[in-house]
């Protein structure tokens, strides 16, 4: 603001400027960027403002005082403003602050230094505008190049600092992110890595903490496969201090966080369905009451987040082999029938609405699958005229692939157990993107043995090669070396 008292002095000590004026009433202070010439100032109260500043080259010495102004009929305001020249080009040297004074009828005296104009003296007067810049004079001010390197250096680290933080935003819609900051991943939250897009998905509706060889297995062949995308598993049992907690006992835990494009999150349900048709649903619900709750609870969030962020949701018994190509599909169990146990779409599709909205309407928790497969199924129906597959044909409807059945269950469920044989000869699985081992058939009764030479151990050694030599030969190893030291 300018000063009280009506008439007032500023005067610079040395080579500067010195200022004599009466009657100033509004003081507008301009970007410290220096304009070049005609560079137009924005207006006040409707009137253009402009103020044309000599070039350089007319001006030996390197200063840029106001040779003309226009635009005096400007009424005078009692408040400041604040406005941004618009420049044409911007000078090498640090500027000082540029000050615009509108002030009343008067006289104004601008007495530039004598490295620039030779102490001549000009002045101008009636009702205008008039700008000051500063430049500074390094030849007879002995403190200005300290300032000036002072402020170069302030520059260079906001320079570094703005550069940096551009550079961390591409990152994080490119692979690089997960190449460049494998640390750092564990103090992002769940909502800034699913805004990520593309994630895989998996879900822990369990209280365990130590996800058993199979899950380990299938987070690790998707991290494998998809390396360009955020592999997500979300548990149950973790809290907010337990998935900071990396030095972890449980080895499957650790081994999954030392992965740089995996992450592993508590899961909250109660944030998850927000903003869903599933949130009423889940306060009103009683776990304890509900006979398939395990499941349930995992229908409902494999809806949710896939709604809300997009990607690919896969159940924790699937290893992934090669690349989907599909961005909206569902994955056929057999002609007619779709599992919910693979299914991509981008965020905010119409069809994961609609079955958030099935579920609810249609919610029986006593019926296995019914808010699963069977809900997907009578969904899918209601938009597809659904036929048998014939070859390995992928069917479409609307926008939605409908996948055949041996894109990921090439080993239908009532053989599920040839998984855990040993075969004469290794199928190719050249048409399947993933392979589904059918666990909740299986009850964990069968595992993976080390040298058992297994369809499910060669599936292990060849996609997810660290949890079988961590979780499993070294699992073994470490029995072994047990039980001899107690006999």
């Amino acid at each position: 603001m300018c000063p009280d008292s009506e008439n007032w002095s500023w005067k610079r000590r040395g080579e500067g400027c010195s200022l004599v004026e009466q009657h100033c009433h509004l003081m507008v202070r301009v970007h410290p960027y220096k304009v070049c010439s005609d560079a137009p100032i924005h207006s006040v109260q409707g009137r253009e403002l402009r103020a044309h500043v000599s070039p350089a080259a007319e001006n030996p010495g390197g200063s840029h005082w106001p040779q003309t102004v226009s635009g005096a009929e400007i009424q005078p305001a009692a408040e400041p403003v604040f406005l941004r020249a618009s420049v044409s080009c911007l000078q090498k040297s640090l500027c000082m602050l540029q000050t615009v004074w509108v002030s009343s009828p008067g006289r104004w005296t601008l007495r530039e230094p004598a490295c620039h104009r030779g102490g001549k003296q000009t002045s101008w007067k009636y009702r205008f505008i008039r700008t000051i810049i500063q430049h500074p004079c390094r030849r007879h001010d002995t403190k200005r190049p300290g300032k000036v390197r002072m402020l170069k250096k302030i520059q260079i680290c906001l320079c570094f600092f703005f550069v940096s933080g551009i550079l961390y935003e591409i990152s994080l819609l490119s692979s690089c992110f997960f190449s460049y900051v494998p640390m750092s991943k564990h103090f992002l939250t769940p909502e800034q890595v699913l805004n990520l897009g593309k994630s895989i998905i998996f879900l822990e509706t369990t209280e365990r903490l130590e996800p058993p060889p199979l899950v380990s297995c299938s987070v690790e062949s998707a991290a494998r496969i998809y390396q360009d995308r955020p592999i997500i598993l979300f548990m149950k049992g973790l809290t907010n201090d337990t998935a900071l907690d990396l030095n972890s006992s449980y080895a499957a835990f650790s081994l999954l966080s030392s992965m740089k494009n995996v992450f592993i999150f508590p899961l909250q349900m109660e944030i998850v369905f927000q903003e869903t048709p599933l949130l009423q649903w889940y306060n009103q619900v009683v776990p304890e009451q509900e006979k398939n709750w395990v499941h349930v609870s995992s229908d409902a969030s494999r809806l949710a987040l896939i709604w809300k962020y997009g990607g690919i949701y896969m159940d924790t018994d699937v290893i992934s082999i090669r690349p989907i190509p599909e961005e909206s599909f569902l994955a056929a169990q057999k002609s007619r029938f779709s599992s919910n146990g693979i299914f991509g779409f981008p965020a905010h599709h119409k069809f994961i609405w609609d079955c958030m909205e099935n579920f609810v309407l249609k919610y029986n928790g006593n019926i296995w699958g019914n808010q699963g497969p069977f809900l997907m199924t009578r969904m899918l129906k209601t938009i597809c005229n659904l036929t048998d597959f014939k070859g390995t044909e992928d069917h479409r409807c609307q926008n939605i692939s409908f996948l055949n059945p041996q894109r990921f269950y090439p080993i239908p469920y009532p053989a599920w157990g040839r998984y855990y044989q040993v075969w004469d000869k290794i199928p190719s699985f050249n048409h399947s993107y993933a392979l589904h081992l059918w666990n909740f058939m299986n009850h964990n009764r069968k595992a993976v043995v080390a040298g058992s030479n297994t369809l499910a151990e060669k599936l292990y050694k060849a996609y997810c090669p660290t949890t079988y030599e961590d979780l499993i030969q070294n699992a073994e190893l470490g029995d072994f070396t047990h039980s001899e030291d107690v006999a």
